[in-house]
């Protein structure tokens, strides 16, 4: 019960990595909102919550829109009453492609919500925070962002900026009681993973392969590092990148 009596928000709470993180908060004792463009999604993520006893509310919000993330966070405190961690998940790709083969629209798409996204959800929680005077924030941000990543070139720059995004907050914050972190997932088995291995013959093995544990890592692995991070248990941690990824970069075959 690392987040008891604590309100909790999730952005991209409806699949994978943000809906084993609501889960996660929920059953370490927070209420939570949860966020997603798509309602029927978070709407999904807050049955499953509710079934075990949870507390939750969803929101549909797109999170590269301003007005929809001021409405996200005002939704939360009005029903909730406050807000005490959140964590900024929700992500667009911008496809496999070498530069010179990046269109602007797809550059524009994935930066828009994947790093603008991210400086939104900043812009209007950590003001609610500071109505409370205090919180954590963890952003979710990828292995892509720490080293480059061939052909993934929006992704791995608008990750990059998440993770310098993370430090600016934390460093701005630190002495208001709101601390910022992030955390880089390793290959995470989600739905959108187990899709694409479905596709490409391989490239499961492949990808577990460059894990030093020699496997894919579960949505709910990450969430628990980011409930740790959001829950008091880290309250001398701030503007920390916490690579959760089996090993990736310590795999000599790898580097």
């Amino acid at each position: 019960m690392l987040l008891q009596g604590k309100v909790g928000l999730v952005t991209g709470g409806g699949d994978g990595i943000g809906r084993a993180t609501a889960l996660t908060f929920a059953n370490d004792g927070a209420k939570v909102a949860v966020a997603d463009i798509r309602l029927d999604a978070a709407e999904e993520t807050v049955a499953i919550i509710r079934d075990v006893g949870g507390e939750a509310i969803a929101i549909e919000a797109d999170v590269s829109e301003e007005s929809a993330v001021k409405s996200m966070v005002e939704a939360t405190v009005a029903h909730f009453g406050r807000l005490d961690c959140a964590c900024n998940n929700a992500a667009g790709g911008g496809g496999f492609r070498a530069i010179p083969e990046v269109e602007e629209e797809h550059w524009d798409h994935c930066h828009n919500i994947t790093l603008k996204g991210v400086w939104l959800c900043l812009k209007y929680e950590i003001p609610a925070m500071l109505e409370t005077g205090a919180g954590a924030i963890v952003n979710i941000a990828s292995l892509s962002g720490v080293r480059g990543e061939a052909l993934q070139s929006p992704y791995s720059a608008a990750k990059g900026g998440v993770i310098a995004l993370t430090r600016t907050a934390a460093a701005e914050n630190a002495q208001q009681g709101i601390r910022v972190n992030a955390v880089n997932p390793g290959g995470i088995l989600t739905n959108a993973l187990a899709n694409y291995f479905e596709k490409v013959p391989g490239a499961k093995e492949h990808t577990a392969g460059v894990h030093a544990m020699r496997r894919l890592g579960k949505p709910e692995e990450i969430a628990d590092a980011v409930a740790y991070l959001c829950s008091d248990r880290a309250s001398f941690i701030t503007g920390h990148s916490l690579n959760v990824d089996g090993g990736v970069m310590v795999n000599p075959h790898t580097l």
